[in-house]
């Protein structure tokens, strides 16, 4: 009678530092198309004014393609950076948490342009976008100080970018509730800066993580 050899227990799968490296540019590249998007929309746009009129009222009527590119654009590096940072996970539960509010996040930010509910007085259906503004509040005050930790093991100067980020979003984001209307849109392009920091950190100790991977085979 024979007996099944117990299994060998599988050897951990080595990062990718290629894909590693893809990912992380994406995520970055998300920002700056992001950026490049509200600036072309700054001065394309009609009467807009980029001070007194916010990312919303951008993304409103006949060119709010463009303002939508860059939504998707940031959303897609926002999940890219989540699939980065699972595929070289930094430790601890708060990188963990950090993951699933990225991949959460990006999807809110997709929905933001997808749903095309704002700056044009849109009423069909159910209006979800203030929520998402909520929704959003709550996971870029969050996740940046979740992941400084992990972030922090690739060098001290990314961690200390995210606890920035978060002390930086908690202070300012409640404000932009409040500010008068001719300088919103300013403030909110301010705020939309203090998301980058945190994304662009965690970006860069992913690509140190790649190039310490390429030149040792190991974390």
């Amino acid at each position: 009678m024979h007996h099944a050899k117990p299994a060998t227990p599988a050897a951990p799968i080595p990062e990718n530092p290629g894909f590693l490296r893809g990912l992380a540019w994406l995520a970055i590249a998300g920002c700056a198309i992001f950026t490049a998007a509200l600036l072309i929309g700054d001065v394309v746009v009609p009467d807009h004014d980029w001070i007194a009129d916010t990312i919303s009222d951008l993304g409103a009527g006949e060119y709010e393609w463009i303002a939508d590119i860059g939504i998707y654009g940031f959303s897609l590096g926002l999940i890219a950076l989540a699939a980065a940072a699972s595929h070289a996970h930094l430790g601890g539960k708060g990188w963990t948490l950090g993951v699933y509010g990225l991949l959460v996040t990006g999807l809110i930010v997709f929905l933001v342009g997808a749903r095309n509910e704002y700056g044009d007085a849109d009423q069909d259906g159910t209006v979800i976008h203030i929520y998402l503004v909520y929704a959003l509040g709550v996971t870029f005050a969050v996740m940046p100080w979740a992941m400084s930790e992990g972030a922090a093991r690739m060098g001290d100067r990314y961690g200390w970018a995210c606890k920035a980020a978060t002390v930086l979003w908690v202070v300012m984001a409640p404000i932009f509730f409040f500010l008068p209307t001719d300088i919103d849109g300013l403030y909110e392009r301010v705020l939309g800066g203090v998301t980058f920091i945190f994304v662009i950190a965690v970006a860069l100790a992913l690509l140190k993580r790649a190039r310490a991977v390429s030149a040792f085979g190991t974390g």
